[in-house]
């Protein structure tokens, strides 16, 4: 991302430019595809939504900053007006160069690539606990077991490729949900823009609107749910372009006497949008994916679903000239359907994942649960099943007697030896 940017702001061709985004966009890719995968797995279970959020509202924050900054230097002229700010991505990589080489390495994936005394180590910092508390055992016996049974139980690339998903651990499932999320944020219609007229302005305003929403669903998502969220983003964002089309549908339509207040009230409309957003869409598709997908396929499964999200933002930003242009209002409908399928898609299909650990989910789908799961009470409940709660007491209780045996027989020895 710092050489894309330092070749972007030191553009002076079209060729010199594409590199640039190309080498940014690169960089950009395996960021967003591994930052989410990294918090979820170094987060405690009762505040992993809530930080995968923040961290969601500080991407809006900077996306705050630089419609803010676009708008101001539109007022520029020359080359100023757009060399600095591609050159102010410089410092959030300075930023990030001075932080992440002292964060801990995931304890999971060094689990999964044998460094069990440094992932010991790791789990025990990250709880506060010491390295043989009942808790950092029991843990840790849960995360290699799920380890071992999904490599023994997983479907490899080369299978998903040739369809050949009879067995697994419902790998295929979990990646088209974790995908799934990432495909419904765009084809909601998030980077469905207005006309050109007074676009930074109104873009730059929204993003506070934007902005706001988003950390106030931070504290929410423990709380609510993922699905709720969702859902309840989403009938905004239906409601929302619903009156869009409405207004819109007035706006331009011939002799009609308020052709100008109609205009500005949908202008509103797509503030509120903003908000719904920002309340759920926004975040739970980037935290969805990094809890559903089992630890072997958690980074593929990010990395599929941030794919998803850019093949399908491109998508959306490339056909919205054009729907504008030839529809005119009528193109509105498309995100109000859109909308409309996407509630019943995730009330019917999406399992609850907060207040639940990342080896509860693994637990969750080798019990094989139903497809169509809004009557299963563990799958739609927003807290932790009875069933993992007993199941990791007994896993904590087992750890504390093999704990005091342990300490029986080395204080045996100790006095024999004395």
């Amino acid at each position: 991302m710092s050489v894309g940017a330092i070749l972007q702001t030191s553009s002076f061709s079209v060729p010199h430019m594409i590199v640039g985004r190309i080498v940014t966009g690169i960089g950009n890719g395996i960021n967003t595809a591994t930052a989410p995968v990294w918090q979820t797995e170094t987060s405690k279970v009762d505040n992993r939504g809530m930080l995968v959020m923040l961290e969601m509202g500080l991407n809006i924050f900077g996306f705050s900053l630089s419609n803010w900054i676009n708008y101001g230097m539109s007022f520029v002229g020359g080359s100023v007006g757009w060399r600095f700010p591609l050159s102010l991505q410089l410092v959030f990589c300075i930023v990030l160069f001075s932080t992440v080489p002292w964060l801990p390495e995931s304890p999971r994936w060094l689990f999964a690539h044998g460094q069990e005394d440094e992932a010991i180590k790791i789990l025990a910092d990250l709880e506060d606990k010491p390295i043989d508390d009942p808790y950092i055992v029991a843990e840790r016996e849960e995360i290699v077991f799920s380890i071992e049974y999904e490599r023994q139980n997983a479907i490899n690339w080369g299978d998903l490729l040739r369809g050949r998903t009879e067995s697994g651990t419902k790998t295929v499932r979990r990646l088209i949900l974790g995908s799934g999320t990432q495909a419904m944020q765009q084809f909601g219609g998030i980077n469905v823009k207005l006309d050109e007229s007074m676009a930074r302005l109104i873009a730059a305003c929204a993003s506070v609107a934007y902005l706001f929403a988003s950390l106030v669903a931070a504290p929410l998502v423990e709380r609510v749910g993922r699905r709720i969220m969702m859902m309840v983003s989403t009938a905004i964002q239906l409601v929302c372009f619903l009156l869009v089309t409405v207004l819109l549908h007035f706006a331009e339509k011939p002799g009609y006497l308020h052709q100008i207040e109609v205009s500005k009230a949908s202008v509103v409309w797509f503030f509120i949008y903003y908000m719904g957003f920002g309340l759920g869409m926004l975040g739970i598709p980037w935290l969805y994916p990094t809890e559903i997908n089992s630890l072997p396929m958690r980074t593929k499964g990010a990395a599929v679903a941030t794919m998803t999200n850019w093949i399908t933002n491109f998508i959306v930003v490339e056909v919205t000239p054009i729907g504008i242009q030839k529809l005119g209002w009528k193109f509105y409908i498309i995100w109000t359907v859109t909308n409309a399928l996407f509630l019943p898609i995730i009330w019917l299909f999406y399992p609850e994942t907060a207040n639940r650990t990342l080896e509860d989910l693994d637990a969750y789908y080798r019990d094989n649960p139903p497809l169509v799961l809004h009557k299963d009470r563990d799958s739609t409940s927003v807290r932790r099943p009875e069933r993992f709660a007993e199941a990791q007491g007994r896993d904590i209780e087992e750890a504390t007697k093999h704990l005091e045996r342990h300490t029986s027989v080395v204080h045996d020895e100790g006095g024999l030896s004395s």
